[in-house]
């Protein structure tokens, strides 16, 4: 088998094993935020921060949705590196932008944070926060869920089928997950371009 052959065949294996009832968990808890005006904040690192800033863009512009991401302000985001330190960068913005009971925050994470392993640090403390302040937390992560599972009101575990390939699997399930949930009909209120044109003739 060739290893193009394995990935898909691991693909494949992936959604036949989702747990689909989470994934209608999370459209329901954004429906519910945006019905009462509330804010959604996308947080992840590495590869699963650049998928925030494509979550944020989706949201928005499809989904009517107020959504922000702290990794979308590299400015501030360094700043607070240099001097606070990297693990409270995230818990500092949100406690900035005054979230509330009204608001979400959505994880993308191959791991979810792990508090005791001092793993992603960062998302476990503005998770903590996130608590505190009554906001509803989701997640698409990867291999155990992590902390994000323990404390998320919806959380889709994105199932692993091989050691050797969680990381891409989870970062680019979390686009497929994201992108079936802001096309979900409940969900989207502006249709893409290229489906508003219609069929293509020829």
């Amino acid at each position: 088998m060739s290893y193009v052959d394995q990935y898909i065949g691991e693909s494949i294996a992936i959604l036949q094993q989702m747990d689909r009832s989470q994934i209608e968990a999370i459209i329901l808890k954004m429906v519910e935020i945006r019905s009462r005006g509330g804010r959604l904040f996308f947080l992840g690192v590495g590869g699963s921060a650049a998928n925030c800033t494509h979550a944020v863009n989706d949201f928005r512009k499809l989904a009517g949705m107020e959504v922000y991401s702290p990794v979308d302000n590299v400015a501030e985001l360094t700043a607070r590196t240099n001097d606070e330190g990297w693990p409270t960068v995230f818990v500092e913005w949100l406690r900035g932008s005054r979230l509330n009971e009204k608001d979400g925050v959505f994880v993308l994470s191959v791991g979810g944070g792990n508090k005791e392993k001092n793993v992603s640090a960062n998302i476990v403390h503005a998770l903590e926060y996130a608590v505190q302040q009554k906001a509803t937390i989701l997640g698409i992560v990867g291999r155990d869920g992590g902390y994000t599972a323990q404390v998320a009101d919806a959380c889709l575990i994105v199932p692993t089928v091989n050691p050797a390939t969680i990381t891409p699997h989870s970062e680019g399930f979390q686009g497929v997950i994201w992108h079936l949930i802001v096309s979900d009909p409940r969900m989207i209120q502006m249709s893409n371009k290229w489906e508003s044109l219609g069929a293509v003739a020829g």
